[in-house]
């Protein structure tokens, strides 16, 4: 599913514009497995893209879908993934894969954020995406996010131009509704924050030590 290029910082400038209140901080149930027929065949295959925290080689494979517009997503990488990476991906024993998945198609503030994510260095998408979840209840319920997602992406060495040519990038957004669309058309997914630790399906936020269990039972 495409959208308009040229319309995109439009309709993201729009005052009525959807944002995450409208159904994506309504999916917190704390890690429930998630019965449903799927095809996780090709889920562990990793894309030359990929954005991955930790080494390639770690025994365990956390694959972490989120939408930037969901608080709980943002909760989790404010409070439980800052220990998660010392305790196991700094020491070699888990790698995580962080994959897009704005909750709907119509989310185009999730959709941006993570464009601009795209179209920074390769060394600065996961710094882009720390801040953007630290800011996010600046820059998802504003009347005009535009003039905050600015200020974010110029920390990240964006200018206006560079800023304007990413969110017209009809490529990038490309990229970031193929990564949602074949998650929920092949894994199931449908909310957000979902993980695969190895394969295994957890839908929602967890504690420290919550998570670390997950990962121990994996090792």
């Amino acid at each position: 599913m495409n959208f308009n290029r040229r319309a995109s910082l439009k309709l993201l400038s729009t005052a009525g514009l959807l944002t995450a209140a409208s159904g994506t901080f309504l999916l917190s149930n704390p890690l429930v497995p998630v019965a449903k027929a799927e095809d996780l065949s090709d889920l562990m295959n990793l894309a030359p893209d990929e954005n991955i925290l930790g080494s390639v080689d770690a025994p365990v494979t956390i694959i972490e879908y989120a939408s930037m517009t969901c608080s709980h997503c943002a909760t989790f990488h404010a409070k439980t993934l800052p220990d998660i990476k010392e305790k196991y991906v700094k020491t070699g024993k888990a790698k995580l894969v962080f994959r897009e998945f704005p909750v709907s198609t119509k989310d185009l503030r999730s959709i941006a954020a993570f464009m601009l994510a795209r179209c920074a260095d390769d060394d600065k998408y996961f710094p882009m995406i720390d801040v953007l979840f630290k800011q996010q209840a600046q820059w998802a319920r504003a009347e005009d996010p535009i003039p905050i997602l600015l200020n974010i992406s110029k920390l990240a060495g964006f200018t206006q131009k560079s800023f304007n040519a990413c969110l017209k990038n009809q490529q990038v957004m490309d990229t970031v509704l193929a990564v949602r669309n074949k998650a929920e058309d092949d894994y199931g997914v449908s909310g957000t924050p979902t993980f695969f630790i190895d394969g295994k399906k957890h839908v929602g936020t967890a504690s420290v030590e919550e998570f670390s269990k997950l990962i121990e039972d994996a090792l």
